[in-house]
């Protein structure tokens, strides 16, 4: 099991929300690059960082200059998400080092950008499922749209997309436990690689998670709090 830990970045701070709310807004790491150090002396494989201004406003509030300090200062891959919704926007967070890129408004509303960029970068795209209620939701979580979740893992297979990063948008944040059996169906309907995220509480989550075949989990609250370490998981 790969745990990726994650950095959510608002204003230049790092940030974690509750269930995807903007409203409730905790900071956990003043500096995001000594943040990205303290992860890498852990152990961290890969680290997840969310631009959310980008998610929330777009291109003239998406935080360049800070991802591309944090990309030139890691040791390990970076994964970037946050409103990726423009072939531009791909080319320069690649430019800048980014070694994924985690699409998840875009991939649902335009397809042929999709394509541009899984055709363009096959091994750095990422689609990002987030979910409501078994529905997919875009726009930073803030819409929800009428598509089954499930029944989109699958369009993303079928145009020969790699990874998939699912949240639930109930569990995230809430360090109540993932939710295990929407994971598991995913994981078992589609070839992609399923990566977990969202309300992972402690090591045993993790455990858990890894029996039922996933093979990577991103993970925000938990290890800020202590109740998940790189170390920890991985024994």
């Amino acid at each position: 099991m790969k745990i990726i830990p994650a950095i959510d970045l608002i204003n230049g701070k790092g940030v974690r929300l509750y269930q995807g709310d903007f409203n409730q807004t905790e900071e956990v790491a003043s500096d995001p690059l000594s943040q990205l150090q303290a992860f890498i002396a852990d152990g961290a494989e890969l680290i997840h960082i969310v631009d959310l201004d980008g998610a929330r406003y777009g291109e003239e509030r998406r935080q360049y200059q800070l991802i591309e300090q944090i990309c030139e200062q890691a040791t390990v891959p970076i994964q970037i998400g946050g409103g990726i919704r423009r072939m531009d926007t791909v080319d320069k967070l690649v430019s800048v080092g980014a070694d994924r890129l985690v699409l998840g408004t875009a991939a649902i509303e335009d397809t042929s950008f999709l394509q541009a960029a899984v055709a363009k970068y096959p091994s750095k795209i990422v689609v990002g499922i987030d979910a409501k209620n078994g529905k997919v939701a875009t726009h930073g979580w803030e819409n929800v749209s009428e598509v089954d979740y499930i029944t989109f893992a699958k369009e993303m297979e079928q145009l020969g997309v790699q990874t998939i990063v699912f949240t639930d948008i109930s569990k995230d944040g809430t360090m109540s436990g993932p939710n295990v059996e929407a994971l598991q169906e995913m994981n078992e309907a589609v070839s992609c690689k399923v990566v977990a995220s969202g309300g992972i509480k402690d090591n045993e989550d993790i455990a858990v998670l890894a029996e039922v075949g996933i093979e990577e989990a991103i993970v925000g609250k938990a290890i800020y709090q202590g109740a998940v370490t790189l170390k920890g998981a991985k024994q």
